[in-house]
């Protein structure tokens, strides 16, 4: 049986995304996604943005919802792809660029400076998040946010370059922003 999480606002406000009832998959409880976008302000127009793992891309379609240009959404299982696929074909969201890839490897060898948000929410008990936070790094314009969800507290030693901009806890959820230092 599918599940389905809700877009909360922008464009697609109270649209349905299904989610796949899959083992490890759970996507971002709303409201960790609505203080995530009271953090990066509700307009995300001219932003480009990556969802590294988009899972059910609940994070990535918010983010296009609220105005961003360009969404990168990163997906290595087969059938979550078809399923972000059908979403973005149904809202025609255009802005969505859909990639069956293994984030950290694409993240390696992605351009440097590509984005302005890069969004984070590895499987919790796959071991990603550090790794993830630092090949996000480099893909970050200067300025730009990393967000990281995770269930343990963000590092007390962050990444070279970032600085912990804002952190909450919802559960056994731990949200944490990142930005990259200017040059």
């Amino acid at each position: 049986m599918k599940h389905e999480v809700r877009i909360i606002g922008g464009l697609w406000r109270r649209s349905l995304l299904p989610v796949a009832d899959r083992p490890g998959l759970r996507p971002t409880p709303d409201r960790v996604r609505e203080t995530l976008f009271n953090w990066l302000g509700q307009d995300l127009n001219g932003w480009r943005v990556l969802d590294a793992f988009a899972g059910s891309g609940a994070l990535g379609f918010e983010a296009a919802s609220r105005g961003a240009t360009e969404v990168t959404l990163l997906e290595r299982e087969p059938d979550l792809v078809k399923l972000l696929a059908t979403s973005r074909d149904r809202l025609k969201a255009e802005m969505l660029r859909i990639l069956r890839a293994d984030a950290l490897v694409w993240m390696g060898t992605a351009p440097a400076a590509s984005f302005e948000l890069i969004l984070l929410d590895p499987p919790f008990d796959a071991g990603l998040h550090a790794p993830a936070l630092l090949a996000a790094t480099r893909l970050l314009v200067p300025g730009g946010m990393a967000y990281v969800e995770a269930a343990e507290p963000p590092p007390t030693e962050p990444p070279a370059g970032l600085s912990l901009h804002r952190h909450t806890r919802a559960g056994m959820v731990h949200a944490s922003l990142w930005r990259k230092a200017e040059d």
